[in-house]
């Protein structure tokens, strides 16, 4: 499959995190890997941008200053509910990231977590997804 998503188009990711370096580190590296990326700094930017375009994959962070995960979350799988979610979770918040997928998130990783790990689970997430969702 390589970096394309399903039509052959690029994989179209949000990036939502309050962590600025770390969502602009991530930005230029998944840029760089052919994916179509959007970088939100809030869980108020990120549904913002979700009111614009419809994404492939969400990378959610669970911890941000405006919004708890979750919430984005919820309100995500409301607007666009084939989109896959992978939650962030920093610190031992396995308990959070378990209450993520309940809501329907596609899976998790821990921070910090290799590019690599997150590009996989990107590419594992959308050739799962139904053709012509």
């Amino acid at each position: 499959l390589g970096e394309r998503g399903v039509k052959g188009d690029p994989i179209r990711l949000l990036l939502v995190d309050d962590e600025r370096a770390f969502v602009d580190v991530l930005y230029n590296r998944f840029t760089r890997k052919g994916l179509a990326v959007t970088k939100a700094y809030s869980g108020t930017e990120a549904i913002r941008s979700l009111r614009e375009q419809d994404f492939d994959v969400c990378i959610l962070d669970l911890k941000m200053e405006d919004m708890d995960g979750i919430e984005v979350l919820k309100i995500f799988k409301k607007m666009l509910p084939s989109m896959a979610v992978i939650m962030l979770t920093g610190h031992g918040s396995d308990r959070a990231a378990r209450a993520g997928i309940a809501e329907g998130a596609y899976d998790y990783l821990t921070k910090p977590c290799g590019f690599e790990d997150l590009l996989a689970k990107i590419q594992e997430a959308v050739s799962q997804q139904e053709p012509g969702a």
